[in-house]
């Protein structure tokens, strides 16, 4: 289990992680979301012991990361495939990770198979491989002590079609057999397919978290218009709260038909109304995290 309790970061002035809590529950996969910048990878630096918190904690099964005495046996991580040593091959970075855990060789060769890199492939330097054999190689590290624990920031970049249904699986088999993983990617189909939980961060803040489920189900009503700021502020004016999200779509708790003839009184044409449910992660996602997203919409 991850357990992530009121944790903040600040740089300075600035606050990165803001007193943000969450579990990642054994048997389950965690879908870990948020815009760039939004405190995600902050997060799980924090989790791995590479960056101190200002305030809170997290821990792995109730244990600091750096309290671990072997934390490969606890938990994989993987949170940048080309931070690799660039000038070793992958059979030596594997082999040199199994002596610092205290593993046998055997290991070596399981983790290689597993990852589906060829005796040939092993054999190269790090510099020649593909991202997607990097990354590759990332999640066999990953898992060469048999950890019970996954934490994972973006594994399916540089994966064909092929391999990322082969990382799919493999993470589903591990959950399946009381894994956690802790599973951030910007690939929003692919959380939805994989993931039982999810987590959404926002200007360093949680905006929401539960079951895909549940909150897939409490989408609301979606509406599209050929003005979206004018249907925002006439639902203001009705008192109906929305969101504005970064594809010029407007989410809100209330029912379409009240959203519906909010609209004809205003006289705003509707090019799509409809209840949320069922939407999708992308639009759940869009907006989630509305006004911490880049790219804006123009009114």
């Amino acid at each position: 289990m991850i357990t992530v309790e009121a944790l903040t970061r600040r740089y300075g002035g600035f606050t990165a992680v803001d007193n943000v809590s969450f579990t990642a529950q054994p048997g389950r996969v965690t879908g870990f979301l948020g815009p760039n910048g939004a405190g995600k990878s902050t997060t799980m630096r924090v989790m791995v012991g590479l960056t101190a918190p200002t305030s809170g904690a997290a821990t792995i099964n109730g244990e600091r990361f750096a309290d671990l005495p072997n934390p490969g046996l606890e938990v994989g991580v993987l949170l940048d495939a080309s931070a690799q040593h660039a000038g070793r091959t992958g059979r030596e970075i594997l082999t040199i990770a199994a002596d610092t855990m205290g593993l046998p060789r055997r290991r070596v060769e399981e983790m290689l198979d597993l990852v589906s890199l060829t005796p040939t492939e092993a054999k190269r330097r790090v510099r020649n491989y593909s991202l997607g054999m990097r990354q590759r190689l990332g999640i066999g590290t990953a898992l060469l002590g048999d950890p019970k624990v996954l934490i994972l920031d973006e594994p399916a970049n540089g994966l064909d079609p092929a391999g990322i249904r082969w990382m799919r699986d493999l993470l589903t088999n591990f959950a399946s057999q009381g894994g956690t993983v802790l599973l951030s990617s910007h690939l929003l189909h692919e959380i939805e397919v994989i993931a039982d939980d999810l987590v959404v961060i926002g200007n360093g803040t949680i905006v929401a978290s539960g079951s895909k489920e549940e909150l897939l189900a409490a989408a609301g009503t979606l509406a599209r218009s050929t003005s979206p700021r004018d249907l925002m502020h006439a639902l203001e004016q009705a008192e109906i709260p929305s969101t504005l999200a970064g594809d010029g779509s407007l989410r809100t708790d209330a029912d379409p038909a009240r959203v519906g003839a909010v609209a004809l009184s205003a006289g705003i044409a509707l090019t799509e109304l409809r209840s949320a449910e069922g939407a999708g992660l992308e639009d759940m996602f869009l907006s989630l995290t509305a006004d911490t997203q880049r790219e804006g919409v123009a009114a």
